[in-house]
């Protein structure tokens, strides 16, 4: 079974999944609004993620009456938010799983710390900062 982004479907498979003419997946291709990739015959490949995308661009004209420019700015922006909160969730990741611990050194410079470990013992004072609310 492909997986969702294999490219696989030719252009008239993908437009009888999609519900539409083949002409117009072109025409979408023209305008940028999905992209599929070239075989090396030069014909059009499409994804289950390029079909499941025509068919949000279908009812978003069909239903809402967005207009071609609309829908393209549309599905930027949900591009651009899936980009970002992958970004989030992989700083997530980095920030949150000890909530980082750091220390000062004696120089005053600031080190972070594995979660557990105190720094090394000298005769300046250890201050402990948390934030208000965990």
């Amino acid at each position: 079974m492909p997986s969702v982004d294999d490219r696989v479907f030719v252009i008239s498979v993908a437009a009888e999944l999609a519900g539409m003419h083949p002409q117009t997946l072109r025409q979408y291709d023209r305008l940028g609004i999905v992209s599929p990739v070239r075989a090396p015959g030069r014909g059009r490949r499409y994804s289950l993620r390029d079909v499941a995308i025509l068919r949000e661009v279908q009812r978003l004209s069909v239903e809402e009456g967005i207009n071609l420019a609309g829908i393209k700015r549309i599905l930027a922006l949900e591009t651009e938010v899936e980009r970002l909160r992958a970004q989030v969730e992989a700083l997530r990741e980095i920030v949150e799983p000890g909530r980082r611990v750091f220390s000062a050194g004696s120089a005053g410079e600031v080190r972070v710390m594995p979660r557990g470990q105190r720094p090394p013992r000298s005769d300046g004072a250890l201050v402990l900062w948390r934030p208000h609310g965990r």
